[in-house]
């Protein structure tokens, strides 16, 4: 059947009509809808040395979302641009328009490249802000990006950088990403702008502790020294003093930034936060854990389960080991307490007897002696009579 005859002659809408290839990407998209993989866009933001990096970094490792840092953005995007400006060079073959597409973008990258090299040196190592807000607005919309999430790490950092990075493409159809403007509806790109942002918060003292707590070899060759930090701390709460800091340019858009303490984490490595941060995103709905890392996360967790009852049966013996030797130890204690009074009360009984005693060796044993001395002569049918009557008579009180 000819394609003509199944547009004209069938209520078909025809979607595809220029072919798979040319409509690729709405392909992609309807299939990434339909089964549900759709990108999760995150952005953290908080003061120096908060541990963003960190919890990033587990929450990538658990969503499978790209963790982007000003370092990594800028690092990717000169290798791409170096990527582009070396095929300047590349021998000639192939269709004559490609090839003179290829050759105008490598040598736009390469133009690029020599005024990124002249930026730095003029500016001492690092690229200006236009520059840098380009690298992040093609690497938000780069397909591992656009395909599997991304997450913000620090920045944007003020109000300015913020809506120029995520303002763009309000022209766009609808179906390419961009937001109407209908009743007040806020306008960005929904392509690039993150669904949830989370704020990190501490105070400046609670920073500065935690970085003078910090191993030498980490903090060695960083901005966490003592005056790199304070100069980092102030400038971070000059940007957010006022009313049009990059948190306020996210209220506007009415997506409501997520404020977390972190002084009230005490948990290792930050658990507790990124726990409640896996909360209230919920489960991962792009690519996720594979079942094979799901098995092995279920696995450690089993592990963990196991190792924590076998350190909690181990601390219930050595309580009721210690609760044994403390009852021996009191007992014993008791017992030689026990025998002090004892011999006490002896000594004390003695030393009451002992008038007594004298009075007996005195007055009655010498007759009392002497009468069964004349018993034993005398051998009575009846002894206990005779000892009394002995005693009566001979009783040395009676004159």
């Amino acid at each position: 059947m000819e394609a003509s005859t199944v547009k004209d002659s069938f209520n078909i809408r025809w979607k595809a009509e220029a072919g798979l290839v040319e409509e690729i990407s709405a392909v992609v998209r309807e299939y990434k809808q339909t089964r549900g993989l759709l990108p999760l866009r995150l952005c953290v933001l908080g003061p120096p040395a908060v541990g963003k990096s960190l919890v990033v970094k587990k929450l990538c490792e658990y969503y499978k979302l790209h963790h982007l840092t000003i370092a990594k953005v800028i690092q990717d995007s000169v290798e791409r641009l170096e990527k582009i400006a070396a095929r300047v060079d590349v021998g000639e073959g192939g269709d004559e328009e490609e090839e003179e597409e290829d050759d105008s973008a490598a040598q736009d990258a390469k133009e690029m490249l020599e005024t990124l090299k002249t930026e730095r040196e003029e500016n001492s190592g690092r690229y200006g802000e236009q520059y840098l807000l380009e690298f992040y607005s093609k690497t938000l919309l780069s397909m591992p990006c656009q395909n599997q999430g991304f997450i913000l790490d620090g920045f944007p950092k003020t109000f300015e950088q913020a809506k120029t990075l995520f303002d763009g493409g309000e022209e766009e159809e609808e179906e390419e990403g961009a937001e109407e403007d209908d009743q007040n509806q806020p306008k960005y790109n929904k392509l690039t702008m993150p669904e949830m942002v989370f704020s990190l918060d501490a105070s400046d003292e609670f920073l500065r502790q935690r970085v003078m707590n910090l191993p030498e070899k980490t903090v060695a060759g960083t901005h966490y020294t003592e005056e790199g930090m304070t100069r980092r701390l102030a400038e971070f709460r000059s940007l957010n003093e006022e009313d049009t800091t990059v948190l306020n340019y996210f209220d506007e858009k009415e997506i409501h930034p997520e404020h977390t303490n972190i002084e009230e984490d005490q948990s290792p490595e930050c658990q507790d936060t990124v726990e409640k941060i896996k909360q209230m995103v919920g489960e991962p709905r792009n690519y996720g854990p594979t079942p094979e890392e799901r098995a092995e996360m279920e696995q450690a967790a089993r592990e963990e389960r196991m190792r924590r009852e076998r350190g909690e049966k181990e601390d219930r013996e050595r309580n009721e080991a210690e609760e044994k030797a403390q009852r021996a130890k009191r007992e014993a204690e008791w017992q030689a307490q026990l025998e002090l009074v004892q011999a006490e009360e002896r000594e004390m009984l003695e030393a009451k007897s002992l008038p007594l005693r004298n009075y007996l060796m005195r007055h009655v044993l010498p007759t009392v002696t002497q009468g069964l001395i004349e018993v034993c002569k005398a051998k009575p049918d009846d002894p206990v009579d005779y000892l009394a009557e002995y005693l009566f008579k001979n009783n040395p009180q009676i004159d």
